[in-house]
């Protein structure tokens, strides 16, 4: 049964064992409200829990960003990726569920490539718990009350260290009141979404929480070879809460969520094609001639291909987990226990066309994570602090499986080899990879908070943190040899150089290694802030820290004897020095509310794509470029003059690049001829994924009306966002340069006081056509391809709340 249908029927039955609901006042995380949205009084505060405690996000020394469930609801940002929308330094690149990264400021996980044995920049959390999966931002938030993205280095406040930011997602919690929420929209596309939401007490001490969700869109890219709409959406999500109040002082809530993607997703189109330094007759242009290929269209924006092999973004995430609240008097002890998993089964074709050349590239994992906090945090007086201990272990297994089909031998083989010619030479070439990730790590973070009078404020923080992966990379090529039986394809033995079996060397070379990486590292930062005036905050931070090292699981380079250079096998911690310096103010009796901000991170040994010619790497792999750095500024200003009217821009200048990395792999049109530098110096140069400038904005208008009886208000939104070009390639390259786009949003609907809300939207309103990425795939024929983004969409929704 489709997704949709099933939540529908859950929701309804949810909906209508629920009594009608008692009048209430909302806890402080579920009363929050963002700018841009109509909710709430102008002078009413915003309430974030960044320092792990309630406070207002004005007071809040650091710059932070905070999005309501309201205004996530009301701009259809149902994802991290839409929710970089509003939010202009977050960024969030993803070409399928594994292959998803979060960046902040230009910082967060290498661009290009995944790889289990990296550590995320960016952390996710959600109710204290932090998922370590990128793959968990592109399932429909479900159920939440607010998001914080928290900009900087944030490990001495947070379990997992992160050193570009946080993302922190509060959900709706259990209350000891009945109440409801439904939600239904349908559009264009066939979009159907449904989400539901019921909360009340089973007794005097015990209340509960169920949510439910479900998207289902066709796909944007009609595929030719098949007939169906690729890149569609489908996604479940069910989340359960139970709230055991047995003192007033004491709460412990048992949580548990599943969610399920099962959409036919995720292909990359034929985008242009760029010349590169191979021999002419080994570029895209003469390899599709010689196999009488055509693109089905040489304008992505068409949305036509014709990929021919099975695609498919098979992606479940769940978990349960235990939170204990005590209000000890003089403090709140917190514990945080969680089990979380993530399943992946994709299907791709990754030669991006309609030639059986890659018949199979997937490489299906499985995730589990266990993680362990405890945190101590004192309000008293002049001096409060947060102290706190973190334990996480999290093992990965892959079983990747690569098979050529009969398209290939002509492909990817040198054209003036009679080999070319001769299809089985890699017909059914596999490689079956085994993956393998143990990761170990364990911390003590605190931070005090000194009230050195009424306006100055000082807050020290430290981490000491020990980190440990152990991994396994095994991968076992067969293939078929000169007298068509299947042999193991190796470097030495019977076969070894029999000629078929050294052409399918080249083109998948079996390996095994076990890398390893352990490290102790200590972070600090120093925050001073001072208040101006009551509603004027001025701070400035220093902080020291450390993204922990890690391990190649995607293959190195081997030697010219076949053996993998084991140097490669791990990579080094980067370390950063962060500064940041801003101004939070309110005025007009905090009508208008304006933040602004400065930061300069310097890093030494970033983590990046490299090609390093000392060890002799013909390929790409995750190494250290010697210094990258990221500064800029930016802003948030909010007017809201009265109950009738609000609006927002928020803005950021991001100047991130490279300052030493000479042994860049080169871009693709100095790459594949015989004379071709084995890598490039690209120091000075715009690193990948960052926008100059990114732009969010938007205005709500209402005006005072009576419909059904009740008091509403009838009221026109809209929402845009601006991001200006950016670099889509670990080395920039004149082909790979995503031009700068701007999408508006717009919205026109009626609210009551009941909670009854009707509205028609449309998004990306003007049709504007841009990529959200683009790729150089392997093989350097000239090819790009990329992701074209959503194209105008527009719909109603219908909510309810009581």
């Amino acid at each position: 049964m489709h997704s949709f249908v099933r939540l529908s029927l859950l929701a309804s039955a949810a909906l209508i064992a629920v009594p009608a609901a008692a009048e209430t006042t909302a806890p402080a995380d579920q009363a929050t409200t963002s700018a841009g949205t109509g909710a709430g009084a102008p002078e009413e505060e915003i309430l974030v829990t960044a320092r792990r405690r309630a406070e207002a996000s004005q007071d809040v020394p650091f710059a932070i960003s905070v999005v309501g469930g309201e205004h996530l609801d009301n701009t259809g940002a149902f994802n991290v990726g839409r929710l970089q929308q509003l939010t202009p330094t977050l960024q969030f690149y993803t070409s399928n569920p594994r292959n998803s990264a979060a960046n902040i400021r230009g910082l967060g996980a290498p661009f290009g490539l995944t790889n289990d044995g990296i550590e995320q920049g960016v952390g996710i959390y959600v109710d204290d718990v932090y998922y370590s999966r990128a793959a968990s931002s592109t399932f429909d938030f479900l159920d939440v009350a607010r998001i914080e993205v928290l900009r900087g280095p944030q490990g001495t406040l947070y379990g997992k260290n992160t050193t570009a930011g946080a993302l922190n997602v509060t959900s709706r919690q259990p209350t000891f009141d009945f109440e409801g929420r439904a939600e239904v929209s349908i559009g264009n596309l066939a979009f159907k979404q449904a989400k539901a939401a019921v909360s009340g007490p089973l007794s005097d001490s015990v209340a509960a929480r169920l949510a439910l969700s479900a998207t289902s869109r066709k796909g944007t890219i009609f595929n030719r070879a098949t007939g169906n709409w690729i890149n569609a959406q489908d996604n479940l999500g069910l989340r359960a809460q139970l709230l055991w109040r047995p003192s007033g002082n004491v709460d412990v809530t048992l949580a548990g969520d599943y969610s399920a993607q099962d959409a036919e997703c995720c292909g990359q189109i034929y985008v242009s094609v760029a010349p590169t330094q191979r021999s002419l007759n080994r570029q895209f242009a003469a390899l599709a001639a010689a196999q009488g290929y055509v693109v089905p269209s040489t304008d992505p924006f068409a949305r036509i291909t014709d990929l021919d092999a099975d695609l498919n973004a098979g992606n479940k995430i769940g978990g349960a987990s235990l939170r204990v609240k005590w209000d000890a008097g003089a403090g709140t002890f917190t514990s945080v226990t969680a089990w979380r998993f993530w399943d992946w089964k994709p299907a791709n074709d990754r030669d991006f066309i309609g030639l059986p050349i890659t018949t199979s590239s997937n490489n299906p994992s499985q995730q589990r994570q266990y993680t362990q906090e405890f945190r101590y945090a004192r309000e008293a007086g002049a001096l409060d602090f947060v102290a706190g201990l973190f334990g996480f272990h999290q093992t990965v297994r892959t079983q990747g499986i690569q098979v050529q089909g009969p398209a290939a031998s002509r492909w990817l083989l040198n054209p003036s080899s009679s080999l070319a010619a001769i299809p089985a030479v890699l017909d059914g070439l596999t490689a079956n990879n085994d993956i393998r990730l143990d990761n170990t790590s364990a911390a003590v973070f605190g931070q005090v908070s000194w009230k050195i009078n009424d306006a100055l404020t000082l807050q020290p923080g430290v981490r000491i943190n020990y980190d440990r992966k152990k991994g396994l990379y095994s991968s076992s090529v067969t293939g078929t040899a000169s007298d068509g039986a299947r042999r193991p394809v190796l470097f030495s033995g019977p076969y070894s150089t029999n000629p078929w079996i050294v052409a399918q060397r080249g083109v998948l070379s079996p390996q095994r290694f076990e890398p390893e990486f352990s490290d102790w590292n200590f972070s600090y930062d120093l925050n001073l802030s001072y208040k101006i005036a009551p509603d004027v905050l001025a701070y400035a931070t220093y902080a020291k820290t450390f993204k922990s090292g890690g391990i190649n699981l995607n293959g190195v380079p081997n030697d010219a004897a076949g053996n993998p250079l084991l140097a490669a096998g791990s990579v080094k911690p980067e370390s950063l020095n962060h500064y940041e310096a801003g101004l939070k103010a309110q005025f007009w009796d905090r009508r208008i509310t304006f933040n602004l901000s400065g930061f300069r991170t310097d890093i030494d040994d970033f983590q990046a794509l490299v090609s390093n010619g000392q060890l002799g790497v013909l390929r790409g792999y995750l190494a250290n470029a010697e210094k990258a750095r990221t500064q800029g500024i930016e802003w948030d200003l909010s007017v809201r003059p009265s109950e009738r009217f609000n609006a927002y821009v928020n803005g950021a200048y991001t100047d991130a690049t490279y300052v030493c990395f000479v042994d860049a792999p080169c871009p693709p049109e100095l790459s594949g001829g015989a004379s071709s530098p084995a890598n490039c110096d690209i120091s000075g140069q715009r690193l990948p994924g960052v926008s100059k400038w990114a732009l969010s904005w938007g205005a709500e208008g209402n005006v005072a009306a009576r419909l059904l009886g009740q008091q509403s208000e009838v009221y026109l939104g809209v929402d845009g966002s601006y991001r200006s070009n950016f670099s889509s390639n670990p080395s920039p390259s004149a082909y790979t340069w995503v031009d700068g786009y701007a999408l508006t949003n717009l919205r026109l609907g009626f609210r009551t006081e009941g909670g009854f809300n009707l509205f028609g939207w449309v998004r990306n309103a003007f049709a504007v056509n841009y990529f959200e990425q683009l790729a150089v795939p392997s093989g350097n024929t000239g090819l790009i391809v990329g992701s074209p983004g959503d194209p105008r969409t527009w719909g109603g929704t219908i909510k309810f709340e009581f």
